[in-house]
């Protein structure tokens, strides 16, 4: 912000009849990792055209599909290997459209490589991952038929040291659950409880099943089963990484009970028994299910450690405190793209004659569990003496979990975007403007007491969460609060205020204290109806330390994943780091923490980070910086299609910023997807550049901020900006947004770069058509079209005119006159003229 299934017989047929009298070979001569491994595939054609056929090493055999374009082929390397190339031997039946994919566990995939247009043949692709599983995802098929693989070779290394399989069991004393338990005497745990006398039975019917949870991913090797009277005859051996998701690694048919052990290969956290069909007219009945793990030698991810280099750990009596501020500052002070990242973490205790003047990429945090721990008698100080005192590009920097008391009485925080304030405790008043009172853009407020008054003065949109202030004295444009304890009452008619009383669904950012001389992650409850602080009566979790990957400079994407795997957390230090490979976060309730602002750049056209559709992920505190090669999604949340429902844990993206340029050019076509229900969007800044380095219309180009795929999410401190098409686009029903504040792109080059289906100018804000319910409060749009002042936006906002859409207190501007809009939502509201800088409004909708 400035300025302000199967193939059917007749295809099969026709497919025989074209296959050519001799098949190129392979290109590469070594013999490939995926040669008589495990393959699987979506479907297959016919009996004579297997997975298997694609890996035989035999040119003369193939796999094919059924005849539709959504198909995919996988094969499972057997361990972790790095992959460095994949050849696709195409029978005539070939991909023109298709993506080579990576995997850990055979359930979340990152892409290693996107063809489009190939013309068959042998199509041989440099690539970089590691993975245990590799498919061929079909996009586009060339041909009518299925698509079809003479060979599909996967060539690379795996570590030396051998697999061997363990002689303890992983699920002895595990949590286990079961579809279903005859009655009180046979539960789930007794059937990993080691001991053989007792046991776990269901209910006589099919299918049943019986699950235990390991802690964390873990190589499978071996199960035994050791079955009372009542056995399974069919029955799969599962596992999954996330509890929803199920990969079966055996399917044994005709069992006949008593003790067994089944060689198994693939990786999870959850281990299933999934009964078909019984032996005996009663249900399934286990006395002991053992679960073998195995080991390649290498060596598992620690957890904890010391907090790198880029994190100050102070007390009082630190000697020259305030130079390590000051120097701090110099440095960052107007480094708006350079590379510095820097947190203050300071320890309980109280400190006097302080003034922490915060730069960019600058965190400081206090170390108690709550404010009042630690104690700043002097001031937290954010100025913008570096820009001549305009305030509207003072971004990314954060303050959280202290005590304030300003040693003037009154503490100045003028900041813009993406500078969160948390988690503070001002025992005086709240300034949000620059000395001079120059323009401020910002700005995001949450489980704060302001003991004084709190005065925006200059600000032109402010959103405050979950607080209490003392007074709030005026603001400019948009200042919407909810769940704050003296707030001013709505009077959006006449005045910047939208008020509502209480946030429906809030849970506060994890945060880093120190429980004696023990560093943990508070992780705070979620709340419903909140109103007012959640301290000090801290209702969460504590994570101790040691259940986190400490994440530093020069760490790879490979140990980040490998460290997801096992189950540990993250716990990003200052830094910026370049990701060779998707960061994928399958657990439920894995937080993934920054300190610093934390940047993430995805580098050579992958995504940055996959979330998987589990319960209650927290992601907070981290910068996703788009790389110069085109990413399809930086962050995405759940899989397409998720359905599942986690309104009791939901996942929450709090304080994460996403950039497209600026730093240097960055292309995303998509910024952030949401395909999860029940997500909690609280404080982002989604930010296509319109300065800096790397910025023009097809230099920076990235089409989509924000995409809403799931169903009630809700949206607080929501700022989104510049993008070249619409920069939310929401299509979940029962979504809802609390704030709103965006820029359309200042540099269209002209009104028909942004025309479509008649309109001029993408919506700022647009729901689906096909959605029925939505409700918004307090949103604003402003245009600012440098480089063509003579378009006019049709409007800012797009919504279904139904009864279900709710849309309050909507506002928009055209900044100085360069641009126009027409009407602020659909085709209601007056439009903007001249060059007044003055809103039109629409106070409710329909």
């Amino acid at each position: 912000m400035r300025r302000r299934s199967l193939g059917i017989a007749l295809a099969a047929t026709a497919a025989l009849i074209a296959l050519p009298t001799t098949h190129p070979p392979a290109a590469a001569a070594e013999t490939p990792l995926s040669q008589g491994t495990t393959a699987t595939a979506s479907s297959e054609e016919n009996y004579g055209t297997t997975a298997a056929k694609a890996v035989d090493g035999d040119t003369g055999t193939r796999w094919s599909s059924a005849a539709t374009d959504d198909q995919w082929f996988q094969v499972d390397l057997g361990a972790t290997a790095s992959v460095t190339q994949v050849v696709l031997n195409w029978e005539t039946a070939y991909g023109k459209d298709y993506k080579v994919q990576i995997s850990t566990d055979g359930t979340s995939w990152t892409d290693l490589k996107s063809v489009t247009g190939s013309d068959g043949g042998v199509d041989t692709l440099d690539v970089s991952g590691q993975g245990r599983y590799v498919r061929m995802l079909g996009v586009h098929r060339a041909t009518s038929w299925g698509y079809s693989l003479w060979e599909f070779q996967v060539f690379g290394s795996t570590n030396d040291t051998q697999p061997t399989c363990g002689t303890a069991n992983a699920a002895q004393g595990r949590p286990a659950t079961a579809s279903s338990t005859e009655n009180a005497g046979t539960p789930a745990f007794a059937a990993v409880d080691g001991d053989t006398g007792t046991r776990w039975s269901s209910q006589a019917a099919d299918p049943q099943w019986l699950q235990v949870d390991l802690g964390s991913v873990k190589d499978l090797c071996k199960v035994d089963l050791t079955w009372e009277t009542a056995y399974g005859k069919d029955f799969r051996i599962q596992a999954s990484s996330d509890g929803q998701n199920w990969s079966t690694l055996r399917s044994v048919t005709g069992a006949s009970g008593g003790t067994a052990s089944y060689d198994v290969s693939g990786s999870g956290r959850y281990v299933r028994i999934y009964g078909t069909a019984r032996g005996t007219g009663y249900g399934y009945s286990l006395w002991e299910v053992a679960v073998h793990t195995g080991s390649t030698g290498t060596p598992p991810v620690q957890g904890g450690g010391d907090l790198g280099p880029n994190v100050i750990v102070v007390d009082p009596s630190t000697p020259d405190l305030q130079k390590k501020f000051d120097d701090v500052f110099a440095q960052q002070e107007s480094s708006q793209f350079g590379t510095g990242r820097y947190q203050f973490l300071l320890k309980p205790g109280t400190y006097n004659g302080i003034n922490a003047q915060i730069g960019f990429y600058t965190s400081i945090s206090g170390l108690g569990l709550n404010p009042d721990d630690t104690q700043i008698n002097g001031d937290v100080t954010v100025d913008a003496g570096w820009f001549n005192g305009n305030a509207t590009q003072n971004f990314w920097r954060s303050a959280e979990n202290l005590a304030i008391k300003p040693s003037n009485g009154t503490d100045r925080w003028a900041v813009a975007q993406a500078a969160p304030f948390r988690r503070i405790h001002v025992q005086g008043g709240l300034n949000l403007a620059p000395n001079g009172y120059g323009w401020a853009s910002g700005g995001y407020i949450a489980d704060s007491k302001i003991d004084g008054t709190v005065g925006p003065y200059s600000q032109q949109q402010w959103y405050t969460r979950d607080s209490s202030v003392g007074g709030w004295t005026n603001g400019v444009w948009n200042m919407t609060f909810s769940g704050v304890q003296g707030a001013p009452a709505t009077n959006f008619d006449s005045g910047p205020y939208t008020t509502l009383d209480t946030t429906p669904v809030s849970r506060e950012k994890p945060f880093l204290y120190l429980d004696g001389s023990t560093y943990k992650v508070f992780v705070p409850a979620k709340r419903t109806d909140a109103r007012g602080v959640s301290w000090p009566a801290n209702a969460g979790t504590s994570i101790p330390l040691d259940q986190f990957y400490v994440v530093k400079p020069g760490a790879t994407a490979a140990t980040i994943n490998a460290a997801l795997a096992q189950g540990l957390n993250l716990l990003f230090t200052p830094g910026v780091y370049h990701l060779d490979r998707t960061i994928d976060v399958t657990r439920a309730n894995t937080v993934v923490l920054g300190l610093g602002l934390a940047t993430l750049v995805p580098d050579n056209g992958i995504d940055a980070m996959h979330v998987a559709d589990v319960d209650g992920v927290k992601l907070a505190g981290f910068l996703i910086d788009a790389g110069s090669v085109d990413s399809d999604t930086l962050l995405r949340i759940g899989t397409p299609g998720s359905t599942a429902d986690h309104s009791a844990d939901p996942t929450t993206m709090q304080d994460v910023f996403v950039r497209i340029g600026g730093a240097g050019p960055g292309l995303a076509t998509n910024s952030v997807v949401v395909n999860s229900n029940d997500v909690v969007i609280d404080h982002t800044w989604i930010w296509r550049a319109d300065h800096g380095s790397g910025v023009g219309w097809d230099t920076n180009r990235a089409d989509y901020g924000l995409r809403v795929n799931g169903n009630d999410v809700l949206a607080t401190g929501l700022f989104v900006e510049h993008f070249n098409k619409y920069d939310v686009y929401w299509s979940g029903e029962r979504g809802r947004t609390i704030f709103f504040q965006n820029e359309k792109a200042y540099d269209a080059p002209n009104a028909a770069a942004v025309t479509h289906d008649g309109i001029v100018g993408y919506a700022a804000y647009k729901v689906a058509d096909s959605v029925s319910t939505h409700e918004a409060w307090g949103l604003g749009s402003y245009c600012n079209y440098t480089a063509d002042p003579t378009i006019v936006q049709a409007h800012g906002f797009q919504v279904p005119a139904t009864s279900g859409i709710r849309m309050h207190d909507l506002l928009v501007i055209s900044l100085g006159g360069k641009g126009q809009y027409a009407h602020v939502v659909n085709t209601t509201g007056a439009p903007t003229s001249g060059t007044d800088t003055v809103p039109s409004k629409v106070t409710r909708f329909p």
